[in-house]
């Protein structure tokens, strides 16, 4: 979620150009079903993005779009989406960018977030409904401001929202909230989790029922500051220079009720193929937006490469690593850099991901999906946006 720098101006008047083209010239294939009407809520956060359905070509069965590679909400920004199957259903959860215009004080400062959205998948050929906000800050006993990008789980009955937000004091700390229903409304704890810090809460619940977080973010993330474990302000961003190890995102084990880390949080090794950490010069490094799934009983870390404006992964025979690094889900899109969730649904595997091609704005963002391949020996199909 932090940011270091964007695109050019001729880049921005060139996407720009493209997206009024699209939006003018087009409109959904006949048969198609038009997008899920906003809600009140919805209708009112900005009036810069429509509900205009957007262009999509039909699949050749009745009733159904393309939905792969548009932007699945046009009715606010979306970005970060976190994607699970609960039940029959897939939800996405994502942050809600505010339509401002704060200065990038290349520190983040300009993702001002203050709420959550769930969409709702039945299928992977209808646009989702977006079923409303979820959380508020407002609402968070101890956040101030910038919610950024959460996740979720299920588990004892119950689902659990994970949220990083800075506190009073201006650190970020992960918060959880809980609700009854996959579509909340969550109630945030009174505490964020004792121990936490840094940004990108991914949590993972394996086959055996143990459930593992994944979190942390450079720069405006604040993960540097916490290498002495405590907090410093002072410390300086940017994960090390020259010959020194990059940072790696943190994993801590959740206790059995979900809300707390069962002991601390321990740093994930990424490493090359032959077993050496990744340098904080390498354009491979960790910067930001974990992600574990599993597929064939290989855990895959995802993350954002930052700088280098990749989505790349590495592979595990254990949820806590070491992580080799194996290649590239997706190439860089259009905007400062994504978070992407990855999810097996209905039979398929997809990719969630931002980019900021409905406004041009890097911090104006819109959630997005397409279909993932995995090639025969595990390793995964480079995605082109």
């Amino acid at each position: 979620m932090s940011r270091l720098g964007g695109s050019s101006l001729a880049l921005r008047l060139v996407a720009a150009a493209s997206l009024g083209w699209a939006l003018s010239g087009c409109s959904s294939a006949p048969g198609s079903p038009s997008p899920a009407a906003p809600t009140p809520a919805t209708a009112s956060a900005m009036a810069t993005p429509t509900n205009t359905a957007t262009a999509a070509a039909t699949t050749g069965r009745p009733g159904q779009q393309d939905i792969m590679k548009i932007p699945l909400v046009t009715g606010i920004y979306t970005a970060d989406p976190a994607a699970h199957v609960f039940g029959d259903k897939l939800y996405v959860y994502t942050s809600h960018d505010r339509d401002t215009n704060l200065p990038d004080d290349s520190l983040g400062g300009q993702y001002d977030m203050t709420d959550y959205h769930v969409l709702s998948f039945a299928d992977m050929h209808t646009l989702p409904a977006d079923l409303g906000e979820i959380l508020n800050v407002k609402n968070v006993p101890w956040a101030e401001k910038q919610m950024w990008a959460p996740d979720a789980a299920f588990k004892n009955g119950t689902y659990y929202l994970y949220f990083p937000a800075k506190d009073k004091q201006g650190v970020f700390r992960i918060g959880v909230a809980t609700s009854t229903s996959p579509a909340g409304p969550f109630v945030a704890q009174k505490e964020p989790i004792a121990g936490s810090f840094s940004i990108d809460p991914a949590v993972f619940v394996d086959d055996d029922g143990q459930a593992y977080m994944y979190f942390g973010g450079l720069w405006g993330g604040q993960l540097e500051r916490w290498q002495s474990g405590t907090y410093n302000p002072n410390a300086a961003p940017g994960g090390g220079d020259g010959g020194q190890k990059a940072l790696g995102p943190r994993v801590a084990r959740l206790s059995g009720d979900m809300l707390s880390f069962d002991g601390p949080a321990k740093e994930v090794s990424i490493v090359d193929a032959g077993g050496q950490p990744l340098s904080a010069v390498d354009s491979r490094h960790f910067f930001e937006a974990s992600w574990v799934h599993k597929y064939k009983g290989t855990y895959y870390l995802s993350y954002s490469t930052g700088e280098s404006q990749h989505m790349a992964y590495a592979t595990s025979d254990s949820p806590i690593g070491p992580f080799v690094f194996r290649g590239y889900v997706l190439t860089p899109v259009q905007g400062w850099t994504t978070h992407g969730s990855i999810v097996q649904f209905q039979g398929g595997w997809y990719l969630f991901y931002h980019d900021d091609s409905l406004s041009g704005v890097d911090h104006k963002r819109c959630a997005k999906v397409a279909p993932l391949t995995y090639n025969a020996d595990g390793t995964i199909q480079t995605i082109n946006p």
